[in-house]
């Protein structure tokens, strides 16, 4: 009924880039810089030296001045001149033997850049350091968690939906003008965004909004409905007083369409819409035929609308949209259990979003420790699920280039080894959020050889528990966002959906700060791939980078951003001035 969306998603997307494109150069050093056996040289005649070429190189030149020669003491030779230039120009740079370079990264792959961060080399400084990890363990006093995060930098702002939202903004359209039909594409956290900016739109054309439909996606194969995920008459109560929210389409207006929602007009929205275009272009067709559909919802509304607009997404998010009762019920308990666990560490716990599932590492193009297996493997899941898209002609993989970039998914061991460099010691509890780890067994020993007081959902809760959970992703991510966001410490490792909508509530729940370690990648990767770093200097670097996490910790949104990250202003106002009302004024048609 359906198509599914041609967009990608508003928010960064959790898939990782494209390969970067092979590019050529020229050395621009006079010099021959040898390069691959034979004794083949970037400028040079090729594996017998270079003493011919350069006669000849001589030969081209004198010839070149003879001709300038002539051309001068017969002008009308000039005419021939931009001829004569190219061919000569061709010729002497024929005579250089100028060949491309072509980079071989060490695991053996395709063309690529060698150089600091671009090989997998954790294991290796891993074993190098893990002697002084377990030596500071054992002399280890101070409780990490507790001085994680610098109070002097909170700010103290606080939730002030009500003050953003504005009923005075809707005035100059008549009330209800239609029925608003959306469907909601992706996994929990692109659904997120599509109901919220659904209720947006709804507030803004004065529509009565359909809870939404939930396409099913061919990647996340989850067949929940809105009710199965959301507090579904909790959302409609909590709307009342500015946007109305009815189950299903009413009878009458049902029947003027045969009794089928296919037969309702699916109007095409670009992403990124304008407040304008809905008014012009969508109004109209609702108030003609009672009811539109928007199918897909993807990222449809722009990021900059009125205040009262982004009132009703603060709304949305922070305050209608909790979990079905389900997953309230069972998302306490597990939170519960981590606090008791975490008795050592004054009942705080550090929760990661680790992004190293099959498909991530696949989709990444990284090369890890997995060998020829690896490799195999990896061909294996690119075919099956983007078939052809890595064979494609003229698209050249670079694994080494991707990671010193900061590309690659970090690995459980990287995260150990990262957090036990800021500080935190064995006695703390983690939490581990994520999908299917890829090779678990292998990868998932080192971090919990740091950690021993490691959870997951399948740990801490019992199986009888996750019953009705399994076999829906949703319904699972919603579990490890909860417990994700009750967390002291939040470390996200790839990107994607998840880490953005939890960075942002994580905010509105702690007076504005994030409280969360956003890990610079291109460092990192520098410091794994140096087995001879000393343990203060490995140290010292990741301690810096978590000072800078806590300085980014209160960010107010940009023009540009999204609020579902950044809900200061839009949705927050200082608590030293509550009756300040902080709205976008930023240019929105």
């Amino acid at each position: 009924m359906h198509g599914p969306s041609r967009l990608s998603n508003g928010v960064k997307s959790l898939s990782p880039p494209t390969s970067p494109r092979h590019r050529h150069g020229r050395n621009k050093s006079s010099s021959a810089t040898n390069v691959g056996g034979g004794g083949r040289s970037f400028l040079g005649g090729g594996g017998g030296g270079g003493g011919g070429g350069t006669k000849l190189q001589n030969v081209v030149e004198r010839l070149g001045y003879l001709l300038m020669s002539v051309m001068y003491r017969r002008r009308g030779m000039l005419l021939f001149a931009p001829l004569l230039y190219i061919s000569g120009m061709l010729l002497y740079m024929g005579t250089l033997g100028i060949d491309v370079v072509n980079y071989r990264d060490r695991s053996g792959g395709g063309s690529d850049v060698v150089g600091p961060g671009s090989v997998y080399r954790s294991p290796e400084v891993f074993q190098k350091l893990w002697p002084f990890m377990e030596a500071e363990s054992n002399r280890s006093s101070s409780n990490m968690l507790i001085n994680a995060w610098n109070p002097k930098l909170s700010q103290g702002w606080k939730p002030c939906v009500k003050q953003t939202i504005s009923q005075a903004g809707f005035s100059e359209l008549p009330k209800r003008n239609g029925f608003l039909i959306i469907e909601a594409n992706g996994g929990l956290n692109q659904q997120r965004l599509s109901i919220c900016d659904a209720v947006a739109v709804a507030g803004l054309l004065n529509a009565t909004l359909i809870i939404p439909i939930f396409h099913l996606n061919s990647v996340w194969r989850d067949s929940s409905k809105f009710g199965d995920i959301f507090d579904e008459e909790f959302f409609i109560y909590a709307l009342r007083n500015h946007v109305d929210v009815v189950r299903e389409l009413p009878e009458h207006i049902l029947q003027q369409f045969d009794n089928n929602l296919s037969n309702i007009v699916n109007l095409r929205v670009k992403a990124w819409s304008s407040p304008t275009y809905y008014i012009q272009k969508v109004l109209p067709k609702l108030r003609e035929l009672g009811a539109v559909r928007i199918a897909p919802f993807s990222n449809r509304l722009a990021h900059a609308v009125p205040p009262n607009i982004q009132g009703l997404r603060c709304l949305c998010n922070f305050e209608a949209l909790r979990f079905s009762e389900p997953i309230r019920m069972l998302a306490a308990k597990m939170v519960d259990r981590m606090v008791k666990n975490s008795s050592k560490s004054g009942a705080r716990y550090v929760s990661v979003h680790l992004r190293f599932e099959e498909d991530m590492v696949a989709f990444s193009c990284c090369i890890y420790d997995g060998g020829e297996e690896e490799k195999h493997e990896m061909d294996i899941v690119r075919e099956r699920s983007w078939r052809g898209k890595f064979r494609r002609r003229g698209r050249v993989i670079k694994p080494g280039a991707n990671r010193v970039d900061g590309k690659c998914p970090l690995t459980p061991l990287e995260v150990g080894m990262m957090l036990r460099g800021m500080g935190f010691d064995n006695h703390t509890s983690l939490y581990v959020a994520s999908g299917k780890i890829y090779k678990a067994e292998k990868y998932m020993a080192p971090l919990k050889k740091m950690f021993p007081r490691l959870e997951t959902k399948e740990t801490l809760a019992s199986p009888e528990e996750l019953t009705s959970f399994m076999g829906h992703s949703s319904r699972l991510a919603a579990l490890d966002y909860t417990v994700c966001l009750h967390s002291e410490v939040f470390v996200t490792t790839q990107g994607g959906n998840f880490p953005h909508f939890l960075v942002g509530h994580r905010r509105y729940f702690y007076e504005g700060h994030a409280k969360t370690i956003k890990p610079d990648k291109r460092k990192l990767v520098q410091l794994f791939d140096n087995p001879n770093i000393r343990w203060q200097d490995f140290k010292r670097q990741l301690q810096d980078m978590l000072r800078h996490s806590d300085v980014k910790g209160i960010e107010l949104r940009k023009p540009s951003s999204s609020l579902y990250m950044y809900p200061m202003p839009d949705c927050m106002c200082r608590k030293a001035d509550s009756k300040t009302e902080y709205s976008n004024t930023t240019k929105y048609t």
